[in-house]
């Protein structure tokens, strides 16, 4: 695996409050420090915004701004905790799906140790009588199996973090991961 520098921080952390993203960016960007790493959050960006730009041109200016950021990293460390609903946040999904596209490494970690089915219900078919996918994994098999087949690992934290969404002890794992790829 080529070596390895910019780690590109996905996540719905971007969503938070402003406090609450800026204390888990610095924690997480320490952590990648004190082990040789630069950490990029989406929010390292010098976007601005008039009030007379369209709601669709400003998140098309944050998408191109965010897919330049991950083609400048060398990895990704995504934060894959279910967001609003019983999955990951879908623009941190496709951002991996992104990055393992360009042949890039890609962590992620998890606060909910429920399998994906559990998380669904426990049942084999929903309301509409659609199959429950049961792989006995963390998420959809299509994240996971993208993930290891990038020389990847997924971590599933089994105690609560500092916060619903962070542990500091997983992403250290990820971290450590990164360290041997």
């Amino acid at each position: 695996m080529p070596n390895l520098n910019r780690i590109y921080l996905a996540g719905p952390e971007v969503f938070f409050p402003t406090e609450q993203h800026k204390a888990i960016m610095a924690e997480k960007k320490r952590l990648l420090r004190d082990a040789g790493f630069e950490g990029v959050d989406p929010l390292d960006t010098a976007l601005t915004f008039s009030d007379k730009e369209a709601k669709p041109e400003r998140g098309h200016r944050i998408y191109r701004a965010n897919r330049e950021l991950m083609d400048s990293c060398d990895a990704i460390i995504a934060n894959l905790t279910p967001f609003r609903g019983i999955s990951a946040d879908p623009g941190t999904v496709f951002e991996v799906g992104y990055m393992i596209g360009q042949g890039k490494p890609a962590f992620g970690f998890t606060l909910d140790s429920r399998l994906y089915q559990q998380r669904a219900g426990a049942i084999f078919q929903d309301e509409l009588g659609h199959t429950i996918e049961d792989f006995e994994m963390s998420d959809n098999l299509m994240i996971e199996g993208g993930i290891r087949e990038s020389g990847g690992q997924l971590f599933v934290a089994q105690q609560s973090g500092e916060h619903r969404f962070f542990s500091a002890e997983v992403f250290s794992r990820c971290v450590r991961a990164l360290a041997h790829a």
